[in-house]
């Protein structure tokens, strides 16, 4: 009674044939409308003014907005964020080329201090320490007493 089961089931070899799904191509078509070619940058109409940092406006101007440098009504950049006054402000106070002699020259100096200290640093205030016979027979070596052992007794 318990072989009838597996008598009825049928043979392995149909778990060994391979189902090969049926391909589906998918296209994708991208086509321009007209509210793409009526706006390219694609931000409503917005006129957007030149790019200019805030930074680099005068500060002694009669601003609306002094501390942004910005008048009443005046057209924002889309990059505001990047261009306003809170963005990391562009280093203008140093060309790369004064900037590479300044560190030269403090390497130069540094290394300078340090020869001069090496030069003028004093010797060791002590004397080298000296041993009869020369250290190897101090510590043991070859024709020194050795030390009486435990075995010896």
């Amino acid at each position: 009674m318990i072989l009838r089961p597996f008598a009825a089931a049928r043979p392995i070899s149909h778990l060994l044939r391979t189902h090969k799904p049926t391909p589906q191509t998918l296209t994708q078509i991208r086509t321009l409308t007209q509210a793409d070619i009526d706006d390219p940058g694609m931000n409503g109409g917005y006129p957007n003014p030149p790019p200019q940092k805030r930074q680099f406006r005068d500060p002694y101007a009669d601003w609306w907005d002094k501390q942004e440098r910005r008048n009443f009504g005046e057209l924002v950049h889309e990059d505001h964020d990047i261009l306003g006054v809170f963005s990391p402000h562009e280093y203008t106070h140093f060309t790369p080329k004064k900037g590479f002699v300044l560190m030269g020259a403090f390497i130069g100096v540094v290394l300078g201090l340090c020869g001069v200290v090496s030069l003028s640093y004093p010797d060791r205030p002590a004397v080298e320490r000296t041993f009869e016979g020369g250290l190897d027979r101090e510590l043991g070596g070859q024709g020194a007493v050795l030390a009486p052992s435990h075995e010896e007794g």
